[in-house]
């Protein structure tokens, strides 16, 4: 016999766009042209100076141990970049090196969250949110994002959720949005801040696209008065600064919390690569010229696939605003063909040809606001792009493979039509 698993193991939802990735990896495998938009990644060489870093790293063998919460050099760079770029008054006691931004989502929640605590998280949302709240027994308490909203959160849920919840402990911020590619503006923050401010409400402010920002620029709740005490704010290099095999990203946060987390470091990964975190420290020193030109091409990106998107009939998206996604509204789309969006960017990948195939991921991989909408992420070539939106009307205009699809997987008919807006 052997030994069960918990709930907690066999519960246990991930990130659906890995699970699309190996879809699309098997099917090139076997001879399918397939364009793929449904990682989150970048296409792009990893910055310059982070490489050249990384090799002398290398060389000069420094692949031991170090401090857990990171060495005194990356806490310091880190520390100098938010300040410079962002306003926000952090040193290096401030900073805590991880593998990316995405294990702070379970530090934070180890840090704040008690069993039965309610944690605000704003509907659609990147999808580990909700493993790492659910780990710590606590509550995910959803509030929609909308279109008509330009996907920004509204304060009035926030006030809502304060003044309702049985124990509201902590409220998920992510701007630039993933997979909306909203942005909650400095006013948004200053309000969210006003709301929470010397309350026993911890904020995680997810910010892996601080980069990706099309009209305006990005900032930060931690740069609002107060709030570095009871905020914890994410940062990766995998967008930036296209490293994200390197697996580096930081968070900075008032350093009582810092500190914890540190021991929460400690306790499971030992620490972060020295050799990672001296490529990275090059790449926030020295490769700012180099990111803002790859900025730029990823705007290009995000310009020529939304513009093809609202080109096509039934396809609704927002002017750019921010990241390297584009979130178009397909519900005429879905609602004419019987089938739900996820079902219907299964069927671009697997069903609608037998050589070709565009791979990207249903709205509702992201929770159930994303009913009706499609996430495209634009990590290839322009001319694979292109591809891909010519592919798209003639793959929705194939009714009867739509038809055979959907009698061979009958679990993505659509039960009942999704709203659509005016």
């Amino acid at each position: 016999m052997s030994a069960t698993l918990s709930e907690f193991a066999q519960s246990l939802t991930v990130e659906t766009a890995f699970t699309v990735l190996a879809v699309a990896k098997k099917l090139k495998a076997a001879g399918k042209d397939v364009v793929e938009l449904e990682i989150g990644d970048s296409p792009f060489d990893s910055t310059a100076s982070a490489k050249a870093t990384g090799i002398q790293a290398i060389e000069e063998n420094q692949s031991h141990y170090c401090p857990s919460p990171g060495i005194p050099p990356f806490r310091e760079a880190a520390a100098s970049f938010v300040k410079r770029e962002f306003g926000i008054p952090a040193e290096a006691a401030n900073v805590v090196a991880g593998p990316g931004a995405k294990i702070f989502e379970q530090f934070f929640c180890e840090a704040f969250l008690n069993p039965g605590d309610g944690v605000l998280v704003f509907s659609p949302y990147f999808p580990t949110y909700v493993p790492n709240i659910l780990r710590r027994s606590a509550r995910p308490v959803f509030s929609p994002l909308r279109f008509e909203n330009q996907f920004r959160p509204d304060l009035a849920e926030i006030e809502t959720f304060l003044a309702e919840d049985d124990s509201p402990r902590a409220i998920f911020l992510n701007s630039p949005q993933n997979p909306t590619g909203g942005v909650t503006t400095e006013e948004d923050l200053a309000g969210i801040a006003d709301l929470v401010r010397g309350k026993n409400v911890a904020v995680f402010s997810d910010e892996p696209y601080c980069h990706m920002v099309w009209r305006g620029r990005h900032h930060s709740i931690l740069a609002q008065p107060g709030m570095m005490d009871q905020a914890v704010a994410a940062y990766t290099f995998s967008k930036s600064y296209s490293m994200s095999g390197w697996r580096l990203g930081f968070a900075v946060t008032a350093e009582p919390i810092a500190d914890a987390i540190g021991k929460m470091i400690n306790t499971t990964l030992s620490c972060t690569p020295t050799l990672v975190q001296l490529a990275g420290a090059a790449a926030l020193e020295r490769d700012d010229t180099e990111r803002n030109e790859t900025m730029q091409k990823f705007r290009e990106k995000v310009e020529l696939l939304t513009a093809g998107l609202n080109a096509i009939d039934g396809f609704q998206t927002l002017d750019p605003t921010a990241t390297f996604y584009v979130f178009p509204n397909v519900a005429p789309v879905c609602n004419r063909l019987g089938i739900t969006s996820h079902g219907l960017a299964l069927y671009l990948l697997e069903g609608a040809d037998d050589e070709f195939g565009v791979a990207c991921l249903g709205g509702e991989c992201f929770g159930d606001a994303g009913h009706g909408f499609l996430r495209f992420s634009c990590a290839e070539p322009n001319d694979r792009l292109q591809q891909a939106l010519d592919f798209l009307p003639v793959a929705i205009d194939r009714t009867d493979r739509i038809a055979a699809y959907l009698d061979s997987h009958p679990q993505y008919r659509l039960e009942q039509p999704y709203p659509v807006e005016a």
